[in-house]
């Protein structure tokens, strides 16, 4: 997977400081050397990813021998299939625990689980079986039946009970995202979680994991067509129909699930008077790390999900623009990739690296996911950084900055949101237009 500890060292700490994926920050590291093609392990190829969802999806085709009719459904160009971004901001409070935990969205539908996924494979004309048993030991079975016939299945795990992130009890049914499972071996079965290297998971483990979250208890979607190519008439339709999507969600009214939860969080981040307002929410400091790591976390692709997406968006921009013959929506893809660059400075100020605790912090989560990336072989390292990261994120769970600095970073971060938000409306508005909206 990697040449020795030296070059995990530097591809790890290289995620931490520029929020990067595993692969990319270690493409760079390696530069022209490169490295060896992508591992095949039981037959699967892994070929790692960004998006869980469309990740997922794009490697099960590619799999199946499902292409598009000039190559492969690539993952940017699912995630415009799929209604590609959103946007999203909740901050909850639990009285259970007194906890504040920011939710953040970045993609159509992000707040109902397998949406996109069940309007790609929809649009695309896709021969899909969806299984959503309730019960944990027809789950078990049906998932062993998909396996023993050669079907790969996106499955649904909670991320504290799928066990490789080590995430402490406090998160024990705040859900996850989906992955892949392809093999059987033993009592473990083996899962592609963007992966570039085997990954196995007990399947006791991965059985309790599916069925934790109600809301989509068990849920499993397997993939039935193979060899096949998708129309030019049909993959036309559907990336269309994607990107119209896009532009009617973010273009929508509400301040939790469209454009306006960016303007809403800039306000609230800096309003003293609202019930709502970080300043308020966060007087006494309960919570205020967790909220801080957890922004970091969802908006860089270092994190456990995708990060924010604009760049991969960008990427579909451009291979819409060939499948649609319409050159102008590669045009529209720097507008994606300059905003992209305005929530990694968001990140940056969020969780800021000059101060040593969140530094290390950084550093830590980095750890974990990485060597989630690498597969079984990075067990005992995610497994040590995990128990670390936790510790001092216990220790300061205030945030390690003073009321100045503090205060500087809430202006910061609604400066740089208020940019965000006029910037994301008018890459709308001009998409919108491309597309004769």
């Amino acid at each position: 997977m990697t040449s020795g500890k030296q070059l995990k060292a530097r591809v790890r700490d290289r995620m931490a400081r520029t929020g990067e994926r595993y692969a990319v920050a270690r493409a760079h590291v390696l530069g022209a050397a490169g490295g060896s093609g992508p591992v095949v392990d039981a037959g699967w190829t892994l070929r790692g990813g960004t998006d869980p969802d469309t990740a997922a999806l794009a490697n099960v085709l590619a799999h199946r021998g499902v292409t598009g009719p000039d190559g492969p459904l690539t993952e940017p160009l699912l995630l415009l299939v799929g209604g590609g971004l959103g946007a999203g901001y909740i901050l909850w409070e639990f009285a259970h625990d007194d906890s504040r935990v920011v939710t953040l969205g970045f993609t159509h539908s992000w707040q109902y689980v397998d949406r996109r996924l069940a309007a790609t494979v929809e649009r695309l004309g896709l021969d899909v079986t969806w299984s959503r048993t309730g019960g944990a030991v027809a789950a078990a079975r049906a998932l062993a039946r998909a396996l023993a016939a050669g079907d790969p299945a996106v499955v649904w795990p909670d991320r504290y009970h799928v066990g490789y992130w080590h995430l402490p009890a406090f998160l024990d049914g705040h859900g996850g995202h989906p992955v892949v499972v392809y093999a059987a071996s033993g009592d473990r079965v083996h899962v592609d979680d963007r992966t570039l290297a085997p990954l196995t998971v007990p399947t006791a483990d991965l059985d309790r994991a599916r069925a934790r979250v109600g809301s989509y208890r068990n849920t499993m979607l397997v993939v039935r067509s193979s060899d096949a190519v998708v129309p030019a008439d049909r993959l036309r339709a559907a990336v269309r129909d994607g990107l119209v999507a896009t532009v009617e969600h973010l273009s929508g009214s509400s301040t939790s699930f469209a454009l306006p939860a960016w303007r809403k969080w800039s306000r609230l981040l800096v309003d003293e008077r609202a019930v709502k307002g970080w300043p308020a929410v966060f007087a006494d400091r309960r919570g205020l790390l967790r909220a801080l790591a957890g922004v970091w976390e969802a908006v860089e692709p270092a994190g456990m999900g995708g990060g924010h997406l604009r760049g991969v968006f960008a990427d579909g921009l451009v291979q819409a623009a060939a499948v649609l013959g319409e050159p102008a929506l590669a045009g529209e893809a720097e507008r994606w990739r300059e905003i992209g660059r305005r929530w990694h400075l968001l990140a940056e100020t969020a969780l800021p690296d000059d101060v040593p605790a969140i530094a290390r912090l950084r550093e830590l989560t980095a750890t974990v996911s990485g060597a989630v990336a690498e597969g079984d072989a990075g067990a005992a390292e995610r497994a040590a950084a995990a128990e670390e990261l936790w510790r001092l994120r216990d220790e300061h769970a205030g945030a390690p900055l003073d009321e100045a600095r503090l205060a500087r970073v809430r202006t910061t971060m609604s400066e740089h949101l208020t940019a965000i938000h006029r910037a994301e409306a008018s890459a709308v508005a001009s998409l919108g237009a491309v597309l004769g909206r």
